[in-house]
C-alpha cells in the first residue's frame, strides 16, 4: 500500500498534552479521521473495540505481522504489541480524509519513515520536566512507580524530538493548538 495523500502524526512523552491537542484538532473542522491503533493488551473497562483500539490477541497480532498487515508495529513489553493496520489507513483514505495519529515516539518515527514527505510529524513537549511531572501527578491515573517509569521514558523520548518536522511546546494549551493549526494549514496548502 502506498500513501495516497498526507497524514498527520502526533507523538510526545506521556503528560505533554498530545492527546488533548489531537482532540482539539479533530473538533476544529479539518478533514481528519482518527487512526485507531491495534493492540494486544487487554481492554480496559471503559474502552471500546474499534474506537479506542482494535483489541486482538498476541497470537493474532503475530499472525498479522507475518501477513505484513501493519504499516508499523512494535512490541512495547513482552507479548504487548501496538501497531497501525494498513486496512485502517485504507479506510481513512477511502473516506477522502487525512489520517491523524496519536502514537508514541517510536511509532511516530516509524510512521514518518513510511509516509516520508507525505507526513507532518509533530512532537509535543511540556515546557519542562517539572511541569511534565506535575501533569502526570495531577492526572491521578498512575501510581508512584508508574510515574517514575514514565519520567525516565520521557527523558529518553525527548532525545528524538529533533527527528520530527515540528516541535510544539505545550505551555498554554490554546496557544499550542493555534500553533499546531498553523503548521497543519501550511502543510496542506503545499499539496
Amino acid at each position: 500500500m502506498k500513501p495516497k495523500h498526507k497524514v498527520f502524526i502526533f507523538s510526545a512523552p506521556s503528560g505533554s498534552g498530545k492527546t488533548t491537542i489531537v482532540r482539539a484538532l479533530l473538533r476544529a473542522g479539518f478533514p481528519f479521521s482518527f487512526s485507531v491503533s491495534a493492540t494486544s493488551r487487554p481492554r480496559r473497562n471503559n474502552e471500546i473495540h474499534g474506537q479506542d483500539y482494535y483489541f486482538i490477541s498476541p497470537e493474532e497480532f503475530k499472525q498479522k505481522i507475518e501477513e505484513q498487515a501493519f504499516v508499523e508495529w512494535e512490541e512495547v513489553y513482552e507479548n504487548t504489541f501496538y501497531g497501525t493496520l494498513k486496512s485502517e489507513i485504507e479506510r481513512i483514505f477511502s473516506e477522502n480524509k487525512y489520517p491523524i495519529f496519536d502514537v508514541d515516539v517510536v511509532g511516530g518515527l516509524n510512521l514518518k519513515r513510511y509516509f516520508g514527505k507525505n507526513a507532518l510529524a509533530v512532537f509535543v513537549q511540556a515546557p519542562s520536566v517539572e511541569i511534565l511531572e506535575n501533569r502526570l501527578r495531577n492526572r491521578s491515573t498512575d501510581n508512584e512507580a508508574s510515574i517514575q517509569k514514565r519520567l525516565a521514558k520521557c527523558s529518553y523520548e525527548m532525545t528524538f524530538a529533533s527527528q520530527f518536522d515540528v516541535i510544539v511546546v505545550n505551555d498554554l494549551l490554546d496557544e499550542a493548538v493555534e500553533e499546531t493549526k498553523m503548521h497543519i494549514r501550511q502543510f496542506i496548502e503545499n499539496e
